[in-house]
């Protein structure tokens, strides 16, 4: 695992100092005008250049800290916050007590969101990605397994190093890939065939090798080795360090010691609290105990549905989503805007609604008031699935553990080329591995298991950012998986609210959606 970091936020008059010197560096070491200079004068002016360079080194000492130094202060200081920050750029160990006084000792931690920090993260497996990604006020992007051909590229967990099942596991690895090698070859044609109006254009051709390297990716495990860039601010720095510290996996436990190592230089005074605690390190176990000892229920599932809505509030959505729309709009109490709205007949509400949607593009936000609508849903996705799934910051999500009794995804295209018995083949021998492995050490057993492993999740989601998750990955570009969760909740959402989830679908149906909704 390599951990870089890649970039943080600077105050821009450093940024522009630090300018200001190169260029005067480049002009006086222009080569013509300072190769005709006699050695004394020349000797003077890289002692000056030097001399300057440290200087400004020493003054400035390039750290965001500064910006959560300025900031902090304008609460309590009258100066314009242009001169408060550069107060804070030239009294370095000022802005740093203040910041510690602040953040630490008066628990203002919000200063510390002023700085923000990229890191380019290497080489860690796609099960340390769920967690990592577990994190919501961060931003992330990932190397796409729809986009780009994995090889044999691994994480081997360090509690399976040196121990009887390292082999074993390195050989079903590497058999997954051999088997994840032979799905591509077989489906790239496949999918040339199938979509062959497409295949004619040679601009189509990468996205059909897409379409094969993301169904044959659903026999690669876990452990595959991937990268992603993170941009995170210091306050959610440190909740990531400290989470990761305590965590129990140990490449978890590398990555929050490495992101420490490499911006603590830049951090003293905004990132403090990093050491493991007790509470995160044993609650979940803590909570298994519980669970298991005191509640003897089957773990036999009574529904198989892959999708259950669970429970939405409020109940009448609609009217109460009008009545807090004329609670902002036209000064009645909320109590007063609910009663005229359940006076109004279906046709009134339908006129509102097309108020509400009237000129909206596929690309935007619905109105916030659509905030105070939420659904909970349960699903049962594939690993693959929830890598999507997850990326949606702004919902609730509880997960499961991955559990190899809720059987497996299998693409259609492995059916319809017959590859699905070579596909089941490669899941028992994974499912039997992971049941050696989940005696030895459960923590690091679903390193080996699939994309195509399912696992059950709790789905918080309001209606405003289900529009959004509707617009993404109920479109024809979305990945097939999650298009086809995204299309089943959008027609639960509708079947309880009609006029409310007109419009939830993807960017390509919603000019048609959207002209049908305002037909007469």
């Amino acid at each position: 695992m390599k951990i870089i970091l890649a970039g943080f936020n600077l105050d821009v008059n450093t940024i522009e100092d630090y300018k200001n010197f190169i260029q005067r560096v480049v002009k006086e070491l222009n080569i013509n005008t300072f190769s005709k200079l006699d050695s004394q004068t020349k000797e003077q002016i890289i002692k000056e250049i030097y001399q300057n360079a440290y200087s400004l080194s020493e003054k400035e000492n390039l750290t965001p800290e500064t910006l959560s130094a300025a900031y902090a202060r304008i609460s309590r200081n009258s100066k314009p916050v242009n001169e408060l920050r550069e107060i804070a750029r030239h009294e370095i160990d000022r802005a740093r007590k203040s910041n510690q006084n602040i953040i630490f000792n008066l628990g203002h931690s919000s200063v510390a969101e002023h700085a923000t920090f990229n890191f380019d993260i290497i080489d860690v497996s796609r099960y340390a990605v769920e967690i990592i990604q577990h994190f919501r006020l961060a931003s992330y992007t990932e190397k796409s397994q729809r986009y780009v051909l994995f090889k044999d590229d691994f994480v081997i967990p360090k509690e399976i190093q040196n121990t009887l099942f390292e082999k074993e596991y390195i050989r079903l690895i590497r058999e997954q890939n051999n088997i994840y090698q032979t799905l591509y070859e077989v489906l790239h044609p496949y999918m040339f065939e199938l979509y062959p109006k497409l295949a004619e254009n040679q601009k189509n051709h990468r996205m059909l090798e897409g379409l094969a390297k993301e169904d044959a990716r659903y026999v690669i495990s876990l452990a595959t080795q991937t990268q992603l860039g993170m941009t995170v601010n210091a306050r959610t720095l440190e909740n990531i360090i400290v989470k990761s510290n305590s965590h129990p996996l140990a490449e978890i436990n590398e990555y929050g010691k490495k992101l420490y190592e490499v911006t603590k230089g830049y951090t003293p005074s905004i990132v403090k609290y990093i050491k493991p605690t007790e509470y995160l390190k044993n609650k979940n176990e803590d909570l298994k105990k519980v669970s298991f000892k005191k509640m003897r229920i089957s773990r036999k599932f009574e529904n198989n549905n892959d999708i259950q809505l669970i429970g939405y509030h409020p109940k009448n959505a609609e009217d109460r989503l009008l009545a807090i729309i004329l609670f902002h709009h036209n000064g009645l109490n909320y109590s007063q805007s609910l009663k005229k709205v359940m006076q109004l007949n279906h046709d009134e509400k339908k006129s509102i609604f097309r108020e509400i949607f009237r000129n909206i593009n596929s690309w935007d936000n619905v109105i916030r008031e659509f905030e105070f609508i939420y659904f909970t849903f349960q699903l049962t996705v594939s690993a693959s699935n929830y890598g999507q799934l997850k990326r949606h910051r702004m919902v609730n999500i509880i997960s499961q553990e991955y559990d190899i009794d809720l059987g497996v995804t299998i693409p259609n295209s492995v059916i319809e080329t017959n590859k699905k018995d070579l596909f089941l083949k490669i899941i028992y021998k994974t499912n039997r591995l992971y049941q050696k492995l989940k005696d030895f050490s459960p923590i690091i057993a679903p390193y080996i298991l699939t994309n195509a492993h399912r696992r059950r999740v709790l789905l918080k989601i309001n209606m405003r950012e289900l529009y959004h998750f509707s617009r993404l990955r109920e479109d024809q570009h979305a990945q097939w998986d999650i298009r086809v969760t995204a299309h089943k909740i959008s027609n639960i959402v509708r079947e309880k609210l009609p006029l409310a989830g007109a419009l939830l679908c993807g960017k390509d149906e919603f000019n048609k959606i959207y002209e049908q909704f305002f037909q007469d």
